[in-house]
């Protein structure tokens, strides 16, 4: 996991601790106020929020306890593409440019540009180096890409 990335789930980590448990623990308590449980719409979604929480507490915390943490702007790749790396290509069909950046699958985020290590693109990418083509088997059938820059932000 890059450092980035720890310190994202951190900070999650935190907010569903100090900010949604508490607002949970609070509708928990005013929905038992509206006494019989057993029908009480309101205390169930509580409970079931609760829940979903507890257990994202649970996965962050297990998460960080397990990574192993990148500091990327410290890589020395010699300019191939490994985990961390960012990497800038030119999508040769509808000539777009994206820009990744490689990190574990607990931090990816294809919105905002975070391919976890594990899906295809970021497989065919490392290793590779700046003015690499690769090829991509993607839903809609091979996609050619030309490796614009790799960089280690």
């Amino acid at each position: 996991m890059t450092a980035k990335g720890a310190q994202r789930l951190r900070r999650q980590l935190e907010e569903l601790k100090t900010v949604e448990r508490p607002k949970i623990i609070q509708a928990l308590q005013e929905a038992r106020a509206h006494g019989d449980l057993s029908e009480n719409a309101e205390y169930h979604a509580a409970r079931e929020r609760q829940g979903f929480i507890e257990g994202r507490i649970a996965t962050i915390n297990e998460a960080l306890a397990i990574a192993e943490i990148i500091e990327v702007e410290k890589i020395d790749a010699d300019g191939k593409i490994v985990f961390g790396a960012t990497v800038d290509l030119l999508n040769l069909e509808s000539e777009q440019e994206v820009r990744y950046q490689i990190v574990g699958e607990k931090e990816a985020d294809i919105d905002q540009g975070m391919l976890s290590v594990t899906a295809p693109i970021a497989r065919a990418l490392i290793g590779k180096k700046e003015g690499d083509m690769i090829e991509v088997n993607a839903p809609r059938g091979v996609v050619e890409y030309e490796i614009l820059s790799v960089s280690y932000i």
